[in-house]
């Protein structure tokens, strides 16, 4: 049997089948950037964790503030990578409100633990207080990412309208 070639695949097409539009070029390269991102959160999420479970185990009892902050980060982030998978702004929104309240957790938690400039300053502290400058530079990595995730989940919202 003679297969027949159907009209327009000659590969004459060839060159105007491959171009594709910037808008979707633009929305490939944020998701990208936005996986990266979402990885490089995780990772500062599970050093949270840890912190939250040997803070934990010094103390008689765990933390609600510290616990809420790690659970509302881990919840945030299945919801920035299904929003980011399927490119559902309003989940990348829900991602930045529940990553901003996990930032604002954490921060209150620190707030609590009476860390002041003069303990960061002073060199000679540093030892006995080295985790909860672990938490500290956690905590201003996180918010520097969340910065960064603003500006990348922002075309998002104005593919979505």
């Amino acid at each position: 049997m003679q297969q027949r070639r159907p009209s327009g695949t000659d590969g004459s097409d060839f060159s105007y089948r491959m171009v594709v539009d910037s808008r979707y070029q633009r929305v490939a390269k944020g998701k990208s950037r936005l996986y990266v991102l979402i990885i490089a959160q995780g990772i500062i999420q599970i050093i949270g964790l840890l912190y939250t479970v040997l803070r934990t185990s010094w103390e008689e009892g765990p933390n609600s503030i510290a616990i809420s902050s790690v659970a509302v980060g881990f919840v945030s982030l299945i919801l920035g990578e299904l929003g980011r998978r399927r490119s559902r702004a309003g989940l990348l929104k829900l991602y930045l409100v529940g990553s901003s309240l996990a930032l604002f957790l954490s921060i209150a938690f620190v707030a609590k633990r009476n860390l002041t400039i003069e303990d960061i300053k002073s060199p000679s502290n540093w030892q006995a207080r080295k985790i909860e400058l672990l938490e500290v530079s956690r905590i201003l990595l996180g918010e520097s990412m969340i910065l960064i995730l603003i500006s990348s989940c922002s075309y998002f919202y104005h593919v979505d309208q």
